[in-house]
């Protein structure tokens, strides 16, 4: 079971979840996407709670009232860490729901004071509980992904090949090849010292 929840409004539009227990939070660990932010209170047992961002977004964009919104689910009165989901590390020896960092250095901390009944409250009210197959979701996500890049991958190639050969083209005109060929050219000097008058040459030519 996973629980949603909506952000307040003035943030955007932001979807807040967590998992119903230490085993639906290792489902979140290993099926999580890129833009997932995860928050806990630091050394201490807590709810998973994560925020999923727009795509090309990171923790620098979140607002203070997005990351009150989140504090304010996981925990009052704690030290609470954040990073995105992707520094989320974890080892065969971990136990079920615990994790590491890889980057130590994309850990945030935020301190929450106090439970603020009136966010807590508001939360509660946007509040879905489902039972998402998030293997599927992470699978379909990925291969829209890998196709994507696979048209981009066309994209520039198809563009690289019409600028060589604009290039090719480019660099034809400017060595005048297949307009004007030397060997084939007269000079005025040539006719003059030719034994055919200018007149025979232009009616050889018609």
């Amino acid at each position: 079971m996973v629980f949603y929840f909506k952000a307040r409004p003035e943030a955007g539009d932001y979807t807040i979840f967590m998992g119903l227990d230490k085993y639906e939070n290792e489902d979140l660990i290993m099926y999580g996407f890129p833009e997932d932010i995860w928050f806990h209170v630091d050394k201490m047992s807590s709810a998973h709670v994560y925020v999923r961002l727009n795509k090309g977004q990171t923790m620098d964009d979140m607002s203070e009232g997005l990351l009150e919104d989140c504090a304010q689910l996981v925990k009052a009165n704690s030290i609470q860490v954040y990073t995105p989901w992707y520094n989320l590390k974890k080892s065969p020896s971990m136990d079920v729901g615990q994790v590491g960092f890889h980057n130590p250095k994309l850990v945030r901390t935020i301190k929450v004071e106090k439970r603020i009944n009136e966010i807590v409250n508001r939360l509660n009210k946007t509040k879905v509980e489902r039972k998402p197959d998030l293997k599927a979701e992470r699978e379909a996500v990925s291969a829209a992904e890998k196709t994507e890049r696979k048209v981009q991958l066309r994209d520039k190639k198809r563009r690289e090949e019409m600028e060589r050969l604009e290039k090719e083209k480019q660099a034809e005109i400017r060595s005048y090849k297949g307009l004007m060929v030397q060997e084939k050219m007269t000079s005025n000097r040539q006719i003059a010292s030719g034994s055919k008058t200018l007149q025979e040459l232009e009616e050889d030519f018609f």
